[in-house]
């Protein structure tokens, strides 16, 4: 049974934040008990999510100004089930580093067969999109982990 899942993005201020309070927020409305984390490749530890994402995530009534940076480890990698990344390269990446999260890392694009790219730094409309792309992506696996547990 599927007990956590893991959003990994470079910085984890943009993407992964996103990702991650968008699932918490269709976990908690579908009464499952799943813990949900985000962590990035290259963090800069403790830094907070970019006021873009924040400002996006309070329109949607998500709020992840508490939001600070960890980096991914694998000792944070061994604590989820699943792990949830927005490019192949980061998938890759993740595999050539820690061989033990190969079968459960993979693109949160996977069943739309997207690539979620990285907004930092562009305007607001780039930030936009990003995560339209994000929220069908995590509508597309919340209708996978369904079918897992019904």
């Amino acid at each position: 049974m599927l007990s956590s899942i893991l959003t990994v993005c470079v910085g984890n201020i943009c993407r992964s934040p996103m990702a991650e309070g968008l699932l918490k927020s269709r976990i908690t409305a579908s009464n499952r008990d799943i813990h949900i984390a985000s962590a990035g490749l290259m963090a800069v530890v403790g830094y907070p999510a970019d006021p873009l994402a924040v400002e996006l995530m309070r329109d949607r009534g998500i709020d992840i100004t508490d939001h600070r940076a960890r980096q991914l480890t694998l000792e944070v990698m061994r604590g989820f089930d699943v792990v949830l990344v927005m490019e192949r390269q980061h998938q890759q990446t993740i595999e050539r580093l820690m061989p033990v999260a190969r079968g459960r890392v993979f693109t949160l694009g996977r069943w739309d067969n997207i690539e979620i790219a990285d907004p930092v730094g562009q305007p607001r409309e780039y930030f936009e999109q990003t995560l339209a792309l994000i929220d069908q992506s995590v509508d597309s696996w919340m209708s996978y982990f369904r079918k897992l547990s019904p």
